[in-house]
């Protein structure tokens, strides 16, 4: 059997260690063509000695990296020949924010299927990405563990689709009072309760936008409105999301909390290998499953996500830079938590919406934004 030939843009971070221990269980299916990690020169060439990839970019040129015979490349041309190099079979897109953009595009225009776990790939412009998708017959697999628990739940039946259900562990501060996330500190917000994640996605969690890039993700993957995407707060994380259809019934996906799965699902699709075995999910031992309303007062930037995503056109890029700068601010000790959300909210009430915008377009605007926001903490 012909090894599936697969590229990792993100090695070193969460999602791309994780997708790396999961092909390590399946070494007969897979060969690692490219390996990109950011700055983390040891790590990857922990990697590079393990898996022996064809190509490894960094995002600048460092002495300490040990290639071992592997070409070297670096920055955003890196990223740019890694995802052009139709020696491809699927490219996994595990780094975070916009930089993930160009590449996902890069891979589309060259017919390669894309493992999808950036967010802001299609929160910024989701209907480019998904129109060139389809244009080019790739496929968009999503590697978070909501997406993939809807795609799976789906299943093809797309048409009879009538309400997607996407859950929210609720973060560290679901029982906290909206003066405890005033005064929350980093170390604080990025104490999530369930999963091991970036620090950024870790803040989004805490102050629940990561939810809110999620509901606009969904809305561009199953190609549904936003009236019909529903977000329910489950604090055990046992149900990673659930679709109902027009008959009535709902179709949920459950597991314990565990990224393997999910990475598993969309790098072997349409197949379900043995591969990392997570412990079986335990229905007595989990005992309740519990479900709440979010609270959009406590958490605003929720549903300033909702308002964002069906204002559409340049809405949700104004709102993803603005919020990724104010996160960095409050990781830096620039701002405190709750000011993530009064500076998103300021810089989006000042935008001038572009309803139909073109890449350019939506690339100049998102450094417009982010320039906007930095200003405000200087």
């Amino acid at each position: 059997m012909n090894k599936k030939k697969i590229s990792i843009i993100g090695s070193t971070g969460s999602i791309g260690t994780q997708t790396l221990e999961v092909i390590e269980k399946l070494k007969d299916k897979f060969e690692i063509i490219s390996l990109a990690g950011g700055s983390n020169v040891e790590l990857l060439n922990k990697q590079i000695e393990k898996f022996h990839p064809k190509y490894v970019s960094l995002a600048n040129k460092d002495e300490r990296l040990q290639p071992q015979g592997a070409k070297v490349l670096y920055g955003k041309d890196g990223l740019d020949e890694i995802c052009s190099n139709k020696e491809n079979d699927i490219i996994v897109v595990a780094v975070s924010g916009r930089v993930g953009l160009e590449p996902t595009l890069k891979a589309i225009d060259a017919g390669i299927d894309i493992a999808l776990a950036n967010k802001e790939t299609l929160v910024m412009a989701g209907d480019i990405v998904m129109k060139r998708a389809r244009e080019k017959k790739v496929k968009i697999l999503p590697v978070d563990s909501e997406h993939s628990a809807i795609f799976q739940c789906i299943n093809g039946h797309d048409d009879k689709v009538e309400r997607l259900i996407i859950t929210a562990s609720g973060g560290p501060f679901l029982h906290k009072t909206i003066d405890d996330i005033k005064q929350a500190t980093v170390e604080e917000a990025l104490h999530h309760p369930r999963w091991n994640m970036g620090k950024k996605i870790t803040v989004d969690s805490a102050t629940l936008m990561n939810k809110g890039l999620e509901v606009i993700e969904a809305h561009h993957l199953f190609s549904m409105d936003y009236e019909n995407i529903n977000v329910v707060v489950h604090p055990q994380s046992y149900l990673h999301s659930a679709v109902e259809f027009k008959d009535g019934s709902i179709i949920g996906q459950i597991g314990v909390p565990s990224m393997h799965i999910p990475i598993q699902y969309a790098i072997c699709y349409p197949e379900r290998p043995h591969g990392i075995k997570t412990r079986s999910f335990n229905f007595v031992e989990a005992a309740k499953f519990e479900f709440l309303e979010p609270d959009f007062v406590k958490f605003p930037l929720l549903n300033l996500a909702f308002n964002a995503g069906k204002t559409g056109g340049t809405a949700p890029v104004c709102m993803n830079a603005a919020n990724e700068e104010a996160v960095y601010a409050f990781l830096n000790g620039k701002i405190r938590l709750y000011d993530i959300y009064t500076t998103v909210e300021k810089i989006y009430n000042q935008h001038n919406i572009i309803k139909s915008p073109n890449i350019d377009e939506i690339f100049a605007l998102d450094e417009e934004i982010r320039i906007k926001t930095r200003e405000l903490f200087s």
